[in-house]
């Protein structure tokens, strides 16, 4: 850990900043947050808050860094992507040398109903990184029944449009939006692809709403909706004060059935992948040794501390300590769960 001396010194031009000022930097090194996803978004917010003093950062994620994610995940490297780090540990490696004097906990989870109050429980705010609406609305649950702010964003194609919601003060996300998309009516990664810049650009906008909540200035905070279109030349807002409801289930009513569990699917479509999720049914750990060994009989097996991988016919099955089972080769859920019924078990 630095001393008072070096810490002033490491972030004096940022104190310098009036509004700031070195109070502000005192309460953000006193902050802590909570990042659900470490992909592209993740990865930016994480590098800025990281680099500003923010005292500590959670990062949640539940995949492995691939070589396709290298052209807008900014903390990883083609190293990262050969060893098959998790995202959350790669990134956690990479912030540890930018800034020794924050405290970064990487967790190599899927944020679900299970678990997100654990992992949200010590933070003061929590940001998104996800790239699917149930884990924005599940995030949105938890921060109407804690009370705790949440900082929405999307990115797809060269648009994306970020949120600051203050549970009390804003509309929450199912004020502006009662349903998720259909999933088949929502543009992905893999079939509108994404440019870097838009990522940075709304992240960027994520991370100063961030150090505003943090820093005491949360009257700063923007009160719209912010839509951002880098091939268009278009940036808008849209203030959507008056879209709070009294009567909206969430944080009118205060009906949480992504929190409870009563919504959101064991089997998820991961953006741009090809590949789907299956969600453990244990809450066991996963013996990975011994799952190397039992899979090394079927085909071609890789393993780490972190995951077991088995490439087998035209799949890869990557499976977690956690449980979860990535399976790529396929985007049909049906076909995913036939072969880790087959490979990997029940």
């Amino acid at each position: 850990m630095a001393d008072s001396e070096n810490q002033l010194d490491r972030y004096r031009r940022q104190a310098r900043f009036a509004p700031l000022g070195e109070a502000g930097q005192q309460k953000l090194a006193a902050g802590r947050v909570l990042i659900c996803g470490c992909g592209a978004l993740g990865c930016v917010v994480a590098d800025s808050l990281v680099r500003s003093g923010v005292g500590f950062v959670r990062l949640v994620d539940r995949d492995f860094v691939d070589l396709d994610n290298l052209h807008r995940q900014v903390l990883f490297d083609e190293s990262d992507a050969i060893s098959q780090l998790p995202k959350s540990v790669a990134a956690s490696q990479r912030l540890s040398c930018v800034n020794s004097d924050v405290e970064i906990e990487p967790v190599v989870t899927d944020v679900n109903a299970g678990n997100i109050r654990r992992l949200a429980d010590d933070v003061d705010l929590i940001i998104d990184g996800t790239d699917n609406f149930e884990t924005r609305y599940l995030i949105n649950d938890l921060a109407i029944a804690t009370e705790k702010p949440w900082l929405f964003a999307g990115c797809v194609g060269a648009e994306g449009q970020t949120l600051a919601i203050v549970p009390g003060e804003t509309p929450c996300l199912s004020c502006i939006m009662p349903e998720p998309p259909p999933a088949a009516a929502q543009p992905t990664c893999e079939s509108a692809g994404v440019l870097n810049p838009i990522v940075n650009v709304i992240a960027s906008l994520q991370a100063i709403e961030a150090l505003k909540l943090l820093s005491g200035n949360r009257d700063q905070l923007n009160p719209a909706m912010t839509f951002v279109d880098l091939w268009q030349n278009q940036i808008r807002s849209i203030n959507i004060s008056t879209s709070r409801s009294e009567d909206c289930p969430t944080c009118g009513r205060r009906e949480l059935a992504w929190l409870e569990g009563g919504r959101g699917a064991a089997i998820t479509r991961l953006c741009g992948r090809n590949s789907v999720q299956i969600s453990a049914t244990s809450e066991e750990d996963v013996d990975l040794t011994a799952l190397a060994k039992k899979l090394g009989q079927i085909g071609r097996v890789t393993a780490n501390g972190f995951l077991v991988r088995l490439e087998v016919d035209e799949y890869q099955l990557t499976v977690f300590a956690d449980g979860r089972t990535i399976v790529g080769g396929t985007d049909d859920e049906a076909v995913a769960r036939t072969v880790h019924a087959k490979y990997v078990g029940g």
